[in-house]
């Protein structure tokens, strides 16, 4: 892959270059993308909220677990089967490359057949088993079977988006899900005000949306990408490369369903804790998940760095990645803190609008809990995605599996017990205990992840890439 395409076509080789300048770079894109993200779905339950009412809210808040753990699944296999395609890329092996990217494509379309039937299936007994109340179960099912429906248009964005960032690029993705977006509201407020079409219209202004945008991001893919698209002989040679796809595939979601299944049995701990807590809760965790976005980009951002540098058996440069992205993770970890104990009372007033002391006291109270321990939380989400990349999948799954166990033992004595500073004390104490486990994991272990340069089957890679490294940095100071 020569420089000129990479320039071309926008590929970052992150196995040259200052780690923290690329890690920075690369994040930046996603950064904003995560964040404009948060403010669509906010606008979007506004626009449900004018001008449909109460009832297509509570609709579609009802099978919100339901429909999050359905895009998990989409998205962490796609970010799993990317891990692959990432270290082909950083070790400049293209024929390996276009045919890890084949053997994703034939894998999700088998991913989008499973998921959608099952889902269709089994929407009727999921809903019934989630105990929809009657008053708005229609609407709940209609909004599920469209999504589900719809599921291929998810299942192929995200897909061509993995390509993308795997190979450096995060800018297209960005622009793609800002235009997307901004389409999505429109089309939500020309079904529900035009057409009049309440939560089916918001169901359908979202498949759209994300049709155009995997149009968007496979036409980037079929028009600057070409060298890495597979050829005729790569779609059957890529079977031999499905187990490892698989493997990494199957790993990440596992590791983040076990997460969405602890958080429904801890939701429904809260929940009988009353209206007015709960409101607490969920206006405290829209406000603690947009703190942890940068803590999130961050850990995407060195999962890719990880994965180009272990394909190319840098492993001098991921230990000095790695460090670096640690280092910043603390360092947002301190500056959230700060910035959430000066703001947080005011943003859950601005969220919620309401003069309800319990609320804002309780939401409060929940954002002061969790801040403090967001050095730990960034650091754990660093070392799970980065082991993630470098191949050791057991840790960061038996690590999900510590926090499923966590918040059961919430749900089951400290909820119970304790109450809403039950709720408010897990999240923290999980953290805490998963960044022990995986810290611990990662020390042992690590002098077997990093392998001595004489031990090898190929050192002249580690030389060769060094000396690119060394000719990049002088025609860069020459320029």
């Amino acid at each position: 892959m020569k420089t000129a395409k990479q320039k071309s076509a926008r590929m970052q080789d992150m196995t040259v270059g200052d780690p923290l300048k690329l890690l920075i770079a690369f994040a930046m894109p996603m950064l904003i993308g995560n964040l404009f993200q948060q403010v669509y779905t906010m606008i979007d339950t506004m626009e449900m909220g004018y001008f449909v009412g109460d009832n297509a809210i509570s609709a579609v808040g009802a099978v919100s677990a339901l429909y999050n753990l359905l895009m998990s699944l989409v998205i962490s296999m796609n970010n799993g089967f990317a891990i692959p395609v990432t270290q082909a890329f950083g070790s400049h092996n293209e024929k390996r490359l276009r045919r890890s990217i084949a053997g994703m494509l034939i894998l999700n379309g088998a991913l989008v057949v499973i998921a959608t039937t099952l889902s269709v299936v089994f929407l009727t007994p999921m809903l019934h088993f989630m105990n929809i109340p009657a008053g708005i179960f229609e609407q709940s099912f209609a909004y599920m079977l469209i999504l589900s429906l719809g599921l291929f248009t998810t299942v192929s964005y995200n897909m061509f988006s993995s390509i993308l960032r795997a190979v450096g690029n995060s800018r297209t993705p960005l622009y793609v899900l800002v235009v997307s977006s901004l389409v999505n509201i429109a089309l939500d407020l020309f079904f529900i005000i035009v057409l009049g079409l309440g939560v089916v219209g918001t169901a359908l202004g979202t498949v759209l949306a994300q049709a155009l945008s995997a149009v968007l991001c496979g036409g980037t893919l079929l028009r600057k990408y070409q060298a890495i698209l597979p050829e005729r002989g790569d779609w059957g040679a890529s079977q031999k490369l499905w187990p490892e796809l698989l493997s990494s595939g199957f790993a990440m979601a596992l590791m983040l369903c076990v997460v969405n299944v602890g958080t429904l049995i801890f939701q429904r701990a809260n929940n009988a804790l009353g209206e007015t807590l709960i409101a607490a809760y969920a206006a405290a965790r829209k406000i603690i998940e947009a703190f942890m976005t940068p803590s999130g980009t961050l850990a995407a951002a060195a999962s890719t760095f990880v994965s180009q540098n272990w394909g190319a058996r840098r492993y001098d440069r991921i230990r000095q990645g790695l460090r670096i992205a640690l280092v910043l993770e603390v360092v947002w970890g301190l500056i959230a803190c700060a910035l959430g104990f000066a703001v947080g009372e005011f943003m859950v007033r601005l969220i919620t609008g309401t003069q309800s002391t319990g609320i804002i006291e309780g939401g409060t109270l929940a954002i002061h809990f969790s801040l403090p321990f967001f050095a730990v939380l960034g650091v754990l989400l660093c070392l799970r995605t980065a082991m993630q990349s470098m191949g050791y999948k057991a840790a960061p799954v038996i690590s999900s599996c510590v926090e499923l166990a966590m918040k059961f033992l919430a749900a089951s004595f400290l909820i119970p017990v304790w109450g809403y500073i039950g709720t408010c004390a897990t999240e923290p104490v999980t953290w805490v205990l998963m960044t022990a486990y995986l810290g611990g994991a990662y020390f042992i272990r690590r002098k077997k992840m990093y392998p001595e340069e004489d031990e090898l089957t190929e050192p002249g890679v580690i030389n060769e890439t060094a000396q690119l490294e060394k000719t990049a940095a002088t025609t860069e100071s020459q320029a």
